[in-house]
């Protein structure tokens, strides 16, 4: 049975890091210059996502869809199911890619890539407006 207080929990968690990451997205070239900026920016989405992470696993776990092979596969796994809309779930799994770029430094991270994602933080949104109606049985604002 999905734990519904969890579940909302992180979720409001999701929002609280996008409200950050949607003040910061306006940020002045000043404030930008402060080297501890972007590290926060890229701190905050790390949390957003993962909380996305944490709330796809419970989900799966709980529902028995499982067991995913790996994160962005239990994110694949929710629109499979129909908690997600297929898009949004492709979307959020390319942010877990990110994530795991930003956390494991695959690759040299370019940091325009990451200020760039600040203008689309829709689908972090959506995500909460989709996972709250799946929980709480409640219809999806559109």
């Amino acid at each position: 049975m999905v734990d519904e207080d969890r579940v909302l929990w992180l979720l409001r968690s999701i929002a609280d890091d996008t409200a950050v990451l949607r003040k910061e997205a306006r940020a002045s070239e000043k404030r930008r210059q402060d080297p501890i900026w972007l590290r926060g920016v890229k701190y905050t989405f790390v949390t957003a996502i993962e909380a996305c992470v944490d709330v796809a696993q419970h989900i799966c776990a709980t529902e028995g869809w499982g067991p995913p092979t790996d994160n962005g596969d239990a994110v694949r796994l929710l629109g499979e199911h129909g908690v997600l809309a297929t898009e949004l779930a492709i979307s959020i799994r390319k942010a877990v890619g990110f994530r795991n770029v930003l956390v494991h430094d695959y690759i040299v991270v370019d940091d325009s890539i990451v200020v760039g994602r600040l203008k689309s933080l829709g689908d972090l949104e959506e995500f909460v407006r989709q996972v709250v109606a799946y929980v709480t049985g409640a219809q999806p604002e559109s």
